[in-house]
């Protein structure tokens, strides 16, 4: 609910305070007193786009600051939540326009952009009026009015529509990647058989390298200690040294101790030499190797690394390559066979999408044809008796909303053409129209505050009357402002308000005031007999308020 609206240098107002309350508040005023200034003030706050030049003449900004109340589970809340402000049940905003256009905003003393506004306003206020684009007249709206008038649920829909697009995107993916994969088909067999053949082990380049520098180092060392094996052995150092000892065992008797240390020298080298002749020749053992091992190892170890290289891989990256190719390969083979898979779960989404969508479609036909009765139902009373409402349905391209494209059409006589509702009708015909169609599709304590920018214009009497019934109908349990040139209409109003001007010093300023009762006589009587009030005119506007205030 808009409770309250302040105004500060805009346009015709000086200053001006305003409080609203629930029901129908009524705006009246005579032609040009500035009426639409303060729905111009309020689309401003609201980040509407409308006139350039708002600050009054000679002040540096203009301010509006617009004050609603915001209970639990407004919708609003949400568009805060997504803005990053945190929700209370006092919802202001607040608007500067400076002199040289700059446009400034805030929500609950947060800056915000224009677009943060106008996302607000979508959830705080709708307005119906001759030149109204944001709301009945727009047909991109029209299908969301039928399923709120239908009490439509499209999460069933929106659910099966989403599956269909999962499916189709998933059988896409895998047909690109399958067709990726066939262009590279031969390659992907020849190497795999390449790698297969080859079958690399982790670690194995380390180990090959390895074992083929150390059979090479024998290879080169193997001579010569075959050599030094030979002069320590055998006919070598050991024979000598074993003769030697024999000559001087044999002297020794006869040397009386003098050999006895050389001998005893030499038992110790000969332990050290046969301990040393066994650590050469368990070094041959160890170095011992059949050529033909090298030959095999260098041939494996030049083979792995050759891979490795036409792969653009490090050699232990073979084998993790070697699963990868294969892995595409299998894929590739069992491509045709999920394509098959994928291709029936296509069908099934289609076929869910495609019943809920028809369940959709004939829910809302229904809801068409009571729409269309209802429709003829209040224009009867609105001397509209032979115009004839039309829910036009027609195919449309699927989404997630169904099928259908639904558009609000009329013809003002039997026989004519029909059309859309701003093409066909006039100007009094269309704000009829509005206000009957804004009736059936009420659902009652609407969290819209409703503005009617002369709706009642070009109808009188009983039709005026007719009109009021209804916008006092919207209005319970709601909030409704209306501006109005109707007294039949302004009868109506829980609380009335009077726009006015004036000229001070040269300066036309505009004022709204709230009226009391014994004004609220005066100004209906000055609505039913012009600029010159009679006493008839004050008799007929009390007999209108009581007759409006026992019905």
């Amino acid at each position: 609910m808009l409770r309250a609206l302040q105004i500060r240098d805009m346009l015709l107002i000086d200053r001006l305070s305003l409080e609203f309350a629930p029901g129908l508040n009524v705006l009246t005023g005579e032609t040009g007193a500035g009426k639409s200034i303060l729905l111009d003030c309020l689309g401003f706050v609201l980040g509407w786009r409308g006139r350039a030049e708002l600050v009054r003449a000679g002040a540096a900004q203009g301010e509006v600051t617009a004050e609603f109340d915001l209970p639990p589970g407004h919708p609003a809340r949400d568009i805060l939540a997504d803005a990053g402000i945190e929700a209370e049940d006092e919802l202001i905003l607040r608007r500067v326009n400076a002199a040289d256009g700059r446009k400034t905003g805030w929500v609950n003393d947060r800056r915000v952009t224009g677009e943060v506004l106008r996302n607000l306003s979508d959830a705080l206020v709708e307005l119906h009026g001759q030149h109204d684009d944001r709301g009945l007249l727009n047909p991109r709206g029209h299908r969301t009015l039928l399923d709120a008038f239908a009490g439509l649920d499209l999460g069933p829909l929106r659910a099966a529509w989403s599956a269909r697009r999962k499916a189709g995107q998933a059988l896409a993916d895998a047909e690109a990647a399958l067709q990726a994969a066939r262009k590279e088909e031969d390659f992907l067999r020849h190497a795999v058989a390449e790698l297969d053949k080859m079958n690399p082990q982790a670690g194995e380049e380390e180990r090959l390298d390895s074992e083929r520098r150390q059979m090479q180092a024998a290879e080169r060392i193997s001579s010569d200690v075959h050599r030094a094996l030979e002069i320590l052995s055998g006919q070598g150092a050991e024979g000598a040294m074993i003769d030697a000892v024999r000559w001087l065992e044999g002297a020794a008797p006869s040397a009386e101790g003098r050999l006895d240390a050389p001998l005893e020298s030499l038992s110790r080298a000969l332990v050290e030499l046969g301990e040393a002749t066994g650590g050469i020749e368990d070094a041959l053992s160890g170095m011992a190797f059949d050529p033909s091992t090298l030959e095999a190892t260098e041939e494996r170890l030049f083979a792995l690394r050759a891979l490795a290289r036409k792969h653009d891989v490090l050699p232990d990256d073979l084998v993790t390559l070697s699963v990868d190719l294969a892995a595409r390969l299998a894929a590739l083979d069992a491509g045709e066979a999920r394509l098959d898979d994928l291709n029936r779960a296509v069908r099934q989404a289609e076929a869910d999408y495609d019943a809920a969508a028809a369940l959709i479609s004939r829910t809302r036909a229904e809801a068409a044809a009571r729409l269309d009765e209802a429709m003829a139902a209040e224009l009867a009373p609105l001397k509209m008796e032979r115009a004839v409402f039309r829910t036009r349905m027609e195919a449309a391209e699927p989404g997630p909303d169904g099928r259908d494209a639904v558009a609000f059409t009329v013809a003002t006589n039997p026989g004519a053409p029909s059309g859309p509702l701003d093409r066909i009708a006039s100007g009094g015909e269309l704000s009829r129209f509005l206000l009957a169609l804004k009736v059936c599709l009420a659902r009652g304590s609407d969290t819209l505050v409703m503005i009617f920018d002369e709706i009642d214009r070009g109808v009188g009497g009983a039709t005026a009357d007719a009109v009021g019934r209804r916008l006092a109908r919207l209005a319970d349990g709601a909030q409704v402002l209306v501006v109005t040139h109707s007294p039949q209409v302004a009868a109506l109003g829980s609380r009335h308000f009077r726009v006015s001007k004036s000229v001070a010093d040269g300066m036309t300023t505009s004022q709204v005031e709230e009226l009391p009762a014994p004004d609220r006589v005066e100004e209906i009587a000055r609505m039913l007999a012009g600029e010159q009030v009679t006493t008839a005119a004050r008799d007929a506007a009390r007999a209108l308020l009581d007759v409006q205030a026992t019905t």
